[in-house]
């Protein structure tokens, strides 16, 4: 069936695979790199700022990718890529490291992800169809993980010692994907001249744009209980990486006959991530099946609790086992309640309005990666207790929020109902 698939969805998969092992090579341990090279308050500044330009450039990136083609955004997006990367690769050499001109270059890329990825999702819908989307989201899901796994394998391993080879091999990795994208992918999405011209430029249009779907209520009530939780997960990669790497006492560990490594703080928060994503690669499947039927809502809490949990175990822990088994309730949770959560989404949305509300649906991920940088400057004031019962209350918030959308999206259901009842007896008759 995969050779079914449009070669535009194909060909994106690939890429995105490539780029999302690049990515996870070295964005995850972005925290401990300028903490190390600054300090932990300008690394959660900086990182803030990084999540906050990729927010703004997707803005203009969806904008943009209706005025002058999906293809355009995306070989423009993957220039800026490479670019940022030879800079990285000449600012983190053997004879010259500046973290600030990293940090440059790292807003580049924040600025050429915020103009590929909407601009590829779009593309996707344009060349899929609705029986081939389910399908298609499967794989690329799966795609997806399998990358991130091996991405924080290799970047564990080399990120601490071989940063500068590791640049090199992801810079190579950067020109395959811009030749993959300018050469096998075609354009999805033709836009006329006139239309071009007419369509207004600035901030504005775009704001204006979302006012309908921030009118809603009940799925801003949901968006914000996303944000609760997904703020949560995205304190791995920076407090939770900067406290392993801070506390743990690098040791020799024994694996199989003589063979020996060193296990310290970012090595541990690799496999700990590893284990997470081999977990949700393996038994999302199982959990689907066993979800099936059964009522979403119960399912949805149960996993926030268990998330939310497991992190709280992770902010203050350095018991190696302890840290495996709440990864495990975490993965768990997660399998749970990301599932029932996006089933759930798509009767909250409105169908009439999908694509600005799935744009919007995007700050749940923004505004947590947002939040994760900024528990880098909350968590070095309050510690890893205090984070802990930070993750339990944000878990709490994130599930009265989605209860209370539900019940006011219910209310709005059953008000809607009898008006329209009345409005189809009014045209029978």
């Amino acid at each position: 069936m995969f050779k079914e698939l449009h070669p535009n969805i194909r060909i994106r998969i690939y890429t995105s695979f490539l780029s999302k092992a690049i990515s996870s090579m070295i964005f995850p341990f972005m925290a401990i790199y300028f903490t190390k090279e600054l300090n932990a308050t300008y690394a959660g500044i900086l990182l803030m700022i990084q999540v906050f330009v990729q927010f703004i450039a997707s803005l203009y990136g969806g904008y943009f990718a209706d005025m002058v083609g999906r293809k355009k955004m995306m070989v423009i997006g993957e220039y800026m890529h490479v670019f940022a990367f030879l800079g990285m690769i000449t600012f983190n050499s053997p004879l010259i490291t500046s973290p600030w001109i990293t940090f440059f270059m790292l807003l580049i890329m924040a600025v050429s992800a915020g103009f590929i990825f909407p601009a590829s999702e779009a593309m996707l819908i344009d060349v899929s169809t609705k029986e081939t989307r389910a399908f298609m989201y499967s794989i690329n899901y799966w795609a997806n993980n399998l990358s991130v796994m091996l991405g924080l394998i290799i970047g564990g391993l080399l990120f601490k010692t071989h940063l500068f080879e590791l640049l090199i091999g992801l810079f190579i990795l950067s020109l395959v994907t811009l030749w993959m994208t300018v050469s096998l992918i075609t354009e999805s999405y033709t836009v006329s001249r006139s239309e071009q011209i007419t369509k207004p430029y600035g901030l504005k249009p775009i704001v204006k744009s979302y006012q309908t779907v921030i009118r809603d209520i009940p799925f801003v009530l949901f968006t914000l209980g996303g944000i609760a939780i997904l703020a949560i997960e995205f304190q791995r990669n920076n407090f939770i990486a900067i406290r392993l790497e801070e506390e743990i006492v690098p040791r020799v560990i024994s694996v199989v006959g003589n063979i020996e490594f060193t296990l310290d703080g970012i090595k541990l928060l690799s496999l700990l991530t590893v284990e997470n994503t081999l977990i949700i690669v393996l038994f999302t499947s199982v959990i689907v099946k066993w979800i099936r039927n059964k009522q979403e809502q119960p399912i949805m809490y149960i996993g926030f609790l268990l998330f939310g949990l497991g992190y709280g175990f992770l902010a203050f822990s350095n018991y190696t086992i302890g840290l495996i088994i709440a990864v495990i309730v975490l993965s768990i949770g997660e399998l749970m309640y990301v599932p029932t959560r996006q089933s759930i989404l798509a009767d909250i949305v409105d169908d009439s309005r999908r694509g600005a509300y799935m744009a919007f649906n995007r700050l749940v991920y923004e505004i947590g990666k947002l939040f994760g940088a900024l528990g880098i400057i909350v968590g070095e004031r309050i510690g890893g207790y205090g984070m802990s019962m930070l993750y339990v209350i944000f878990t709490l918030v994130g599930i009265i929020l989605t209860k209370l959308a539900i019940m006011k999206r219910n209310e709005k259901t059953r008000i809607q109902q009898p008006l329209m009842t009345v409005c189809n007896s009014g045209q029978e008759k």
